[in-house]
């Protein structure tokens, strides 16, 4: 007998009175996903696509916080009084080697898994995987549990516990729910590039960042992924993350 069958039943009716409410407004003017409609200038996500990126921590400086603030300016996320309930979405992360003494600085964010353990847990539907791999979380039916932020073995997601404020149009926050890196979706389905990754690119010869369709293998990512090895994090719990990083 498959136990699971009950509580799968339950999920597709939540998602289906979920999908029916998509477009409901949280405040006046602001809605957390956009009535399709509002979609029909983009083209939807497809498979076909597998966004990623390619994070050279030789070309990262230790001092550099370009993509940090980018993504909170561009999000509208911010710290604090109490530093322990800061946002996570992306943030600096610094490694030493004990022996040689080496250091490097790299950018860690949510690593848009293939197969994202945050969604495999969360039990209303709110962690979703798109068809073209941004993973990510629709507030509408986030219950704040925790789960996800359990799951995710790269501490890539933060729990809002503060009252919110100075939020942007395109990026609705609520306290008590969930949020991470969205790889500034709401750019790519108009053709542009996640903030973070427009940043860095603005320093001259410490463009350490780059972002790119993984599925074509004519895109300039694949093309510098094909040049040398990278690494991915945590690649041993198969989760196939789409974030590469060089020099690890």
């Amino acid at each position: 007998m498959n136990s699971s069958k009950p509580f799968d039943a339950a999920k597709r009716r939540l998602l289906s009175g979920a999908a029916a409410v998509a477009g409901m407004a949280i405040a006046p003017g602001v809605t957390l996903i956009a009535p399709a409609e509002a979609r029909k200038a983009g083209e939807a996500a497809s498979d076909k696509v597998r966004w990623g990126l390619l994070i050279d921590a030789n070309k990262c400086d230790a001092g550099c916080d370009d993509c940090v603030v980018a993504c909170r300016t561009e999000n509208g996320w911010q710290g604090h009084d109490r530093p322990a309930t800061d946002p996570q979405w992306i943030r600096k992360v610094n490694l030493k080697d004990n022996k040689t003494g080496a250091t490097l600085s790299l950018p860690v964010m949510c690593q848009h898994c293939e197969n994202p353990p945050c969604v495999d847990v969360c039990p209303t539907g709110a962690s979703m995987r798109r068809a073209d791999g941004i993973v990510l979380v629709d507030r509408h039916i986030c219950i704040g549990c925790r789960y996800c932020m359990m799951a995710c073995p790269y501490k890539a997601r933060s729990f809002v516990h503060e009252n919110t404020s100075g939020q942007k149009p395109h990026m609705p926050r609520g306290k008590g729910t969930v949020e991470s890196c969205t790889l500034c979706a709401h750019r790519i389905d108009v053709g542009g590039t996640p903030a973070c990754v427009e940043a860095c690119g603005q320093k001259a010869g410490k463009e350490a960042m780059m972002f790119g369709d993984l599925n074509d293998p004519n895109s300039a990512i694949s093309k510098e992924l094909a040049k040398r090895a990278t690494t991915r994090l945590r690649a041993d719990l198969g989760l196939v993350p789409g974030v590469h990083y060089r020099g690890l």
